[in-house]
């Protein structure tokens, strides 16, 4: 799957099972796409649902993702934790980490950050780190800056597999979306970044994140380093994000 197109739908809090089920079922309806990833990520509570309905997908590989995880490693008392083995025993095989969300809402660091993906990596679970600069540090010239401080959580990590969303936080859910030139250039920047610490024969598998849509699909998988989408809002409409995937696959 380290050389296919990955199309990730996080849901983030949305959801009832019967509306899942509806989703689920547009989504198994593809027909194969065997240059596609697709990952779903449902809130932790649904997370049995997608993995049920998708462990036996007759055409597609179908990743049942976590939006997030607990930075306490193991077992303990840390009411309305969910630690990394839990999702793993749920079904999960991949994790967001770090999304823009977590660090507005509730202050996640990068000593947290880095502590998640070593509890994702520990657990089997593969975590996607999300990075990307807010509208002021574009203006002001330092979003590698900014990206290159997220992306160093990764240093010295025991893994040859690297998987990152790129999603400027000014284009998330605003119907703004970077250019072409401007994807290209920070996935460039970001995939030198990653080969600087050492892992030169690394997986790496950098997305794209940022209103995401039927219409703009092809053009931002079109742009240099792109493998992929992470999609916010279109991931809720089986006809849209299965236009995306689809876009993925002509890419």
């Amino acid at each position: 799957m380290w050389n296919k197109k990955w199309v990730v739908g996080n849901w983030k809090m949305n959801g009832r099972l019967h509306e899942n089920d509806t989703l689920l079922s547009e989504i198994l309806a593809l027909p194969p796409q065997p240059n596609v990833c697709i990952g779903i990520a449902p809130p932790a509570v649904y997370l049995q649902q997608v993995r049920n309905a998708t462990q036996n997908a007759p055409h597609n590989t179908i990743l049942p993702c976590a939006q997030d995880l607990s930075r306490f490693p193991g077992t303990g008392a840390y009411t309305g934790e969910i630690s990394a083995a839990m999702l793993k025993d749920a079904g999960a095989q991949a994790v967001l980490v770090g999304h823009s969300e977590r660090s507005l809402y509730f202050n996640e660091t990068n000593d947290e950050r880095r502590q998640k993906i070593e509890n994702a990596l520990a657990a089997g679970l593969i975590p996607l780190l999300c990075v990307g600069e807010n509208l002021q540090e574009r203006e002001n010239g330092d979003e590698k800056t900014t990206v290159a401080r997220q992306l160093s959580v990764l240093k010295g990590l025991q893994t040859d597999t690297f998987a990152i969303a790129y999603e400027p936080v000014w284009a998330i859910g605003t119907g703004k979306v970077a250019n072409k030139e401007q994807i290209a250039q920070m996935h460039h920047f970001i995939y030198n970044e990653v080969l600087s610490f050492g892992n030169s024969g690394a997986n790496i598998r950098i997305l794209y994140g940022g209103s995401v849509n039927e219409t703009n699909a092809a053009e931002i998988f079109s742009a240099a380093h792109v493998d992929g989408a992470l999609v916010g809002g279109a991931s809720l409409s089986g006809k849209q994000f299965s236009a995306i995937i689809r876009a993925a696959e002509q890419a």
